[in-house]
């Protein structure tokens, strides 16, 4: 993960290119916020009582984004990266790590589902929907949503990464 660019959104464009921009400034973030760190590192639980770790976050954003792209707006079949149920102590929603975890295999995993992502959108509207509690949820409010879950985590990932190395900002 070195020479991460993190692209700064268009400032006056149209609709669809302000979200994706957010949203890929956003992705951009996390990966910022785990540049440099050792496997150790990425997996200290540094803000207790909270067990959160990087590798935990990113392997949770790559649940987040194929449940949201592929389940809901691609209704694909696709089971659960992270399953409690194939291991009960494993990774629920891909915060906890499983034994042998890495940030390497993490990343390579939310990448994919990224490029996936990008994929399922790239054919379709912003008006466009998907199924989410048995009702249509369109791609504009998805793409809304996934800035919104980024921006969180990404408070979080900020608040991680500075008790680890002291690291702050980006």
């Amino acid at each position: 993960m070195d020479n991460i660019e993190r692209p700064m959104p268009p400032l006056n464009a149209d609709e669809r290119s302000v979200l994706e921009g957010w949203l890929d400034f956003h992705r951009a973030t996390l990966a910022l916020k785990c540049q440099g760190l050792d496997d150790d590192q990425a997996a200290t639980a540094s803000v207790p009582p909270s067990g959160f770790t990087l590798t935990g976050l990113v392997q949770h954003m790559a649940e987040v984004e194929r449940n949201w792209f592929r389940r809901v707006l691609a209704t694909e079949e696709a089971p659960p990266i992270y399953d409690p149920q194939a291991d009960p102590r494993g990774p629920d929603d891909g915060f906890e790590l499983a034994v042998g975890a890495t940030l390497h295999d993490a990343v390579a995993t939310w990448q994919a589902e990224i490029a996936r992502a990008r994929e399922h959108c790239a054919a379709r509207s912003l008006t466009d929907t998907g199924r989410f509690m048995d009702q249509d949820v369109n791609l504009r409010w998805i793409y809304v949503h996934m800035i919104e879950e980024y921006a969180r985590h990404n408070g979080h990932a900020d608040l991680i990464r500075e008790c680890i190395d002291g690291s702050t900002g980006v």
